[in-house]
């Protein structure tokens, strides 16, 4: 079993501190410590972001995207070499906005992989500027009237577009957090894991005292069937809420929405991605005749 230091990299985080995103880090880490994987048989991909300094920060195969452009990275490994585990980051801005598309069908296709959304609700990296995921009528420096439109529910998207497991974590919740971890890497399909990841210098709104004020843990709540895609839908919509609501106004859910056990993946629906391409050919080809027909 590797030890948390064999995966962390010797670089330290230059995160702000206090930034969610530490605990994101541990929580991950101590959680692919604890599995046993080794080294060569997962591979991380991180997007742009204050989330993509992890690419310095952990110790594995990886490979560091454009913005908003992980999940087609992650999704060529995925299905060029079956054998390993895929753990992609990404943040709400960097995934849900400019990558949204993506995030879309990367969901319906149900490729295997892990996606960690860590959502501060604001562009972080550049400064505060309002994200897809920040709170209608919210004040940023791009939008100091307050942003117009209502926020993007990444769950409910999930859900309603077909995922096979969708969570919700929260960074100041480290054994929740790792507990979805540890689910997210088991099943196999796209897994989501969205994380409230406070972003303690640009968003003064959602900071980790008015997260720990409202969330509540799906599992605690009576006659919630994780399995049950319209329940995990209609549970999704509550997570919308005004800026200005008191604790015992509005709750916020995290644990696991949806689950489907044994999906059919996009992998399934291709049997000969049964094995990593360079294991396809038995003996080397001879591509002589076809590159001598261009010469």
């Amino acid at each position: 079993m590797p030890e948390v230091s064999e995966i962390t990299g010797t670089m330290t985080p230059t995160w702000c501190p206090g930034c969610g995103n530490y605990n994101m880090q541990k929580a991950l880490a101590e959680v692919l410590a604890e599995s046993g994987i080794r080294f060569e048989d997962y591979v991380m991909v991180w997007g742009i972001g204050c989330h993509g300094n992890g690419a310095d920060f952990y110790r594995s195969q990886g490979f560091h995207g454009l913005h908003g452009r992980a999940l087609p990275l992650a999704t060529g490994i995925a299905l060029s070499n079956p054998d390993l585990k895929v753990i992609v980051e990404m943040g709400d801005g960097d995934g849900y906005g400019i990558g949204g598309n993506h995030f879309i069908h990367s969901v319906r296709r149900n490729i295997d992989m892990v996606a960690i959304f860590h959502n501060n609700q604001i562009y972080g990296l550049t400064t505060g500027q309002a994200s897809p995921t920040s709170e209608q009528f919210m004040k940023t420096p791009s939008t100091p009237g307050g942003v117009v439109e209502e926020p993007v529910n990444p769950v409910g998207v999930a859900v309603a577009q077909g995922a096979t497991f969708v969570a919700r974590g929260f960074a100041g919740d480290l054994e929740h957090l790792k507990d979805l971890y540890r689910q997210a890497l088991a099943h196999e399909g796209f897994a989501l894991v969205d994380v409230y990841q406070p972003c303690v210098t640009w968003n003064k709104v959602n900071t980790f005292k008015w997260f720990r004020d409202r969330v509540y843990k799906l599992e605690e709540l009576k006659g919630y069937d994780p399995t049950d895609r319209t329940q995990a839908f209609d549970v999704s919509m509550s997570t919308f809420h005004e800026l200005t609501c008191a604790p015992d106004e509005c709750k916020i859910p995290i644990g696991v929405f949806y689950r489907e056990e044994d999906s059919f993946t996009y992998q399934d629906g291709l049997p000969q991605l049964d094995r990593p391409m360079w294991k396809h050919a038995e003996t080397p080809r001879d591509i002589s005749a076809a590159v001598a027909a261009y010469e």
